[in-house]
C-alpha cells in the first residue's frame, strides 16, 4: 500500500496505560517505516467517564516518549477534527443510512426493563444477551408497528439506535497477526450504535472515523478483536467493505510471573512503573509515579516497549527509534502474551545511560536537579556522569549515590569500619593526609602513584587502606574509581573528608570497644 495512515485512538478516561503506549509506538514504527502518516484521535465519545487532564497526559505521554503524531488535537491536519466530540454531528447521519437500510432498529427498552429482563433469565440460568434470539421480545422497531415507533419519537421518548445483527452467518476478518478469524454471527450481540444523549457508541465513531480520515491499517489490542465483527459488518452495511483497513490485533502484556494481563493496579502492588509518566489526581492515592519519574530514558522505554510482542529476529536488542523503525514489519509480531520483565526494562535504561555522552547525561541532571546543582561547573557535572553511568540503572541513581560529590558526607558504614579501622594505625593516615597536602598535582594518576608509593614505603596492605579512604570521602565502600573521584572532588575536600572521617572512625571504634 502506498499511503499509509495509522491512528492511535485513546479515550481520555484517565492517565494511559503503558501498554497504550506500545500500542502508539507501533503504530507509528508503521507509519515511519512507510512513510506514512501517524494520527491521534481523542475517542471522548463517553463523557460519562471523561476525565478532566487525561487528554492532556496523553499529549505529555507521547511527547515525552518522542512519538509525536503528524495530526492531531492541536496539531491540526485536513481530516479534523480529531476529537470525536467534536464530530458528533458526522455519526447521526450514518446511523440513519443503517436504519434506511433495514440493517439497525430503534430501541426504546429502558434501563429498568433491560435489567428485569437479564434478572428473569439469570434465574433461569440463561445469561441476557440482547441479540437475535431475544429482540423480537423487547420494545423496540421490529416488534412496534411504524405508527407506534413514530409516535415514540415525536414524543422524544428515549432511543437508542441497535445494529441488527444477522443470524446463522459467518462473519471471518484477516489479522495480519492472527491469521483468519471467524465469528459465528449468533454469539454477537446487537450492539448499541447510537446513544439515547444522541453520542455514538466506540463502534459506530470508530468505523465511520477510520474510514473518513481513510485508515489503512487498525493495529490496537487484542481485547478489542471480538469486537472486530461487528465492524466488519459495519463496514459492510455501510457499503465500505472493499476499503475496509488491514487489522492487526497486538498480543496481551502480561504481568512480571507470566499469568494475568498487566493491571494499573500491578504498579503499586510490585513496585514497578506501568505508566508513562506520573498523574497527579485529587487524593494522593489515586496519583502514581511513571517511568518518566523512576529515573527512566524515554529511547530505553520505547526499546523495552518495542520487544514486548515483536521481535525482529536477529540478536540486536539495543534500537534507535530510527532502528526500530527500520526493522519493524508486522509479520513479526507474535500472537502470544508478552511477559512484562521490569527487570529486562531496567537493563535497558543501564544501557541507554552507559551509551550516552558524558554533556548529554548532565544536560539531564541539570534540567531535574538545577536547583541541586546550583553552582556546579558543566565540566564537573560532565566528569560526576562519566565516573557514575556504568553504576546506575536510573537517571535519579546519579544524585542518590552520587551525593557526596556535591556536599558533606552524611552517614558512614560502620561495619567495615569496625571490622577493618585499626587506631593504633591512625599515625599512618594521618602521614598520608600530609602527603597528600604536599602535593600540587591532583590528578588521578598522580595521586595513585602517591599513594600506593606510601603503602610499599610503610610496609602496609592495600586492603588495609584503600577501604578506609573509600570510606572516608565517601561513606561507603561501593563507588567509582578512588582516584578519579577524589582528584574531581578537589584536594581541599579531599584532606577536610580524610581528618573528619578518621575522628569518626576512632570514634566507632571506642564505641565498639567499651
Amino acid at each position: 500500500m502506498t499511503n499509509i495512515r495509522v491512528r492511535f485512538a485513546p479515550s481520555p478516561t484517565g492517565a494511559l496505560h503503558i501498554g497504550g503506549v506500545r500500542t502508539a509506538l507501533y503504530n507509528y514504527l508503521l507509519a515511519k517505516k512507510m512513510g506514512g502518516t501517524f494520527i491521534l484521535r481523542i475517542e471522548d465519545t463517553d463523557q460519562t467517564r471523561y476525565v478532566a487532564g487525561a487528554e492532556k497526559y496523553i499529549l505529555d505521554a507521547l511527547q515525552w516518549c518522542n512519538i509525536s503524531p503528524d495530526e492531531g488535537p492541536g496539531i491540526g491536519g485536513a481530516y479534523g477534527p480529531y476529537r470525536q466530540s467534536e464530530r458528533k454531528d458526522l455519526y447521526q447521519k450514518y446511523a440513519e443510512k443503517l436504519l434506511a437500510d433495514g440493517n439497525a432498529y430503534y430501541a426504546f427498552d429502558t434501563p429498568e426493563a433491560l435489567d428485569e429482563k437479564r434478572a428473569a433469565m439469570e434465574a433461569e440460568k440463561q445469561v441476557f444477551r440482547y441479540d437475535s434470539s431475544t429482540r423480537m421480545e423487547m420494545v423496540n422497531s421490529l416488534t412496534l408497528s411504524s405508527e407506534a415507533v413514530q409516535k415514540r419519537l415525536d414524543s422524544g421518548e428515549g432511543y437508542t439506535i441497535r445494529l441488527k445483527v444477522p443470524r446463522e452467518e459467518q462473519v471471518q476478518v484477516h489479522d495480519l497477526i492472527r491469521g483468519t478469524v471467524t465469528f459465528q454471527s449468533n454469539e454477537l450481540d446487537d450492539k448499541i450504535m447510537l446513544k439515547s444523549d444522541g453520542m455514538p457508541t466506540y463502534h459506530l465513531a470508530n468505523i465511520v472515523d477510520d474510514h473518513l480520515m481513510e485508515i489503512s491499517h487498525v493495529i490496537r489490542g487484542e481485547e478489542w478483536l471480538p469486537s472486530t465483527a461487528h465492524h466488519v459488518l459495519l463496514y459492510r452495511y455501510l457499503g465500505w467493505e472493499n476499503e475496509m483497513p488491514k487489522f492487526a490485533h497486538l498480543p496481551l502484556i502480561l504481568k512480571p510471573s507470566g499469568k494475568g494481563k498487566l493491571s494499573k493496579r500491578d504498579g503499586d502492588k510490585l513496585g514497578m512503573p506501568v505508566f508513562p509518566i506520573g498523574w497527579e489526581a485529587e487524593k494522593a492515592e489515586d496519583s502514581f509515579r511513571g517511568f518518566r519519574e523512576y529515573g527512566f530514558d524515554p529511547k530505553a522505554v520505547l526499546n523495552f516497549l518495542a520487544f514486548l510482542g515483536w521481535n525482529p529476529g536477529t540478536e540486536q536488542e539495543i534500537f534507535s527509534l530510527e532502528e526500530l523503525a527500520a526493522a519493524f514489519s508486522i509479520d513479526k509480531i507474535g500472537k502470544s502474551g508478552a511477559r512484562f520483565d521490569y527487570q529486562k526494562a531496567q537493563w535497558f535504561n543501564q544501557q541507554y545511560i552507559i551509551a550516552s555522552e558524558d554533556q548529554t547525561l548532565a544536560r539531564s541532571l541539570r534540567n531535574d536537579f538545577g536547583d541541586q546543582l546550583a553552582g556546579v561547573s558543566d565540566d564537573f557535572l560532565a566528569s560526576f556522569c562519566g565516573l557514575l553511568k556504568e553504576r546506575v540503572t536510573f537517571m535519579t541513581d546519579f544524585m542518590e549515590m552520587g551525593y557526596y560529590f556535591f556536599e558533606p558526607v552524611k552517614t558512614y558504614e560502620e561495619k567495615p569500619i569496625r571490622k577493618k579501622w585499626k587506631p593504633e594505625q591512625r599515625h599512618n593516615f594521618d602521614a598520608l593526609t600530609a602527603a597528600l597536602a604536599a602535593i600540587d598535582d591532583f590528578t588521578a594518576e598522580h595521586l595513585e602513584t602517591v599513594i600506593k608509593n606510601f603503602i610499599a614505603a610503610k610496609e602496609l596492605k592495600f586492603g588495609e587502606v584503600f577501604p578506609m579512604l573509600r570510606i572516608a570521602l565517601t561513606g561507603t565502600m561501593s563507588g567509582p574509581d578512588l582516584f578519579k573521584m577524589a582528584a574531581l572532588i578537589g584536594k581541599a575536600t579531599v584532606l577536610e573528608r580524610l581528618e573528619s572521617g578518621y575522628n569518626h572512625f576512632d570514634q566507632v571504634k571506642a564505641a565498639a570497644n567499651s
